[in-house]
């Protein structure tokens, strides 16, 4: 396969997951009437970790203590990064968690900032960041306050901060995969990385909620989608289109993740953002622009939304 193929078929098939990606904040969101948030969470993390554990088996013998912190520091980031998603969509509608969900693409350069957090032989966040981020602040206000409000924190719904925990969670599970991915082999990571994230999710489950579901066929359907495609296959070919795509072309696929939960959401459930909302989404995603058009020191390499979302 020439190089042009190669990258065209990356193109198309990373769109694709970021296109399941969007879509999953619909199925999620209709699911969540029938199971409770954290305990949706853990069923998917479990069930995606099974996929590939099975794919990945022969990685097993093969790991060592690098592997295994890597797998647990970035899984714990990931788990944040879910459940605040997840708690926060209950509450909120799943364009607006979607949008403030994108704020991960600013959130990063942003926390890169901090000398701890920043990757190995990187600099500080550039002017570009810095603007980006006020940009999408400003958009976050006008999505998420009532028209003719002004703004105050008691404006802000629950659902919403929540979601922005979320953004914070991904954030830092992007910047832990750029400090481990290179040290640790991407299918022991994987594999490891969710491995965590469900044991975390465990852990914190019977802390946090009282856990409840009913069987119904959108709850399979939900767990089908979001653990197969969205986290086990999306992994997998993820992985393989960045060892591709220029980091740059990467970050602005993804950043389309909330135009399509956008989309999925005002063709399946009528929810649009009004003018106001769609100002404030358009805001988030100059934000995003302008952060991702000229390279910030560290590139997400991550969804979910998120992550890896």
């Amino acid at each position: 396969m020439s190089g042009r193929s190669r990258s065209l078929r990356a193109h198309l098939l990373l769109l694709g997951v970021v296109c399941i990606w969007g879509a999953t904040f619909v199925v999620v969101k209709g699911a969540l009437s029938d199971v409770s948030p954290l305990l949706f969470n853990l069923l998917r993390m479990a069930l995606a970790f099974v996929c590939l554990a099975a794919i990945y088996r022969g990685h097993f013998g093969r790991m060592n203590r690098r592997a295994w912190v890597s797998g647990a520091i970035v899984g714990l980031c990931l788990a944040l990064g879910y459940d605040f998603q997840t708690a926060g969509l209950r509450l909120t509608t799943p364009s607006k968690s979607a949008f403030i969900t994108g704020m991960v693409v600013v959130l990063v350069p942003l926390l890169s900032a901090v000398p701890g957090l920043r990757v190995r032989h990187t600099g500080p966040p550039r002017w570009n960041a810095w603007l980006g981020a006020m940009v999408a602040f400003w958009g976050i206000v006008l999505l998420t306050t009532p028209a003719g409000a002004s703004f105050n924190f008691q404006s802000i719904g629950l659902g919403d901060l929540l979601t922005f925990g979320c953004a914070v969670g991904f954030s830092l599970h992007v910047l832990a995969l750029a400090h481990c991915s290179p040290r640790v082999d991407f299918e022991q990571l994987a594999i490891l990385q969710i491995g965590f994230c469900t044991v975390f999710m465990g852990a914190g489950l019977p802390l946090l909620e009282h856990p409840w579901v009913r069987w119904t066929p959108q709850v399979f359907v939900a767990l089908g989608i979001t653990a197969v495609l969205a986290t086990a296959v999306a992994f997998a070919v993820q992985t393989w289109a960045q060892r591709v795509l220029p980091a740059t072309h990467t970050a602005l696929i993804l950043a389309l993740e909330p135009v399509f939960a956008w989309l999925t959401s005002w063709l399946l459930l009528g929810q649009g953002l009004g003018r106001r909302g769609s100002a404030g989404a358009l805001l988030i995603l100059a934000g995003i622009a302008v952060t991702e058009f000229i390279p910030a020191p560290v590139q997400p390499t991550a969804h979910e939304g998120v992550p890896l979302t």
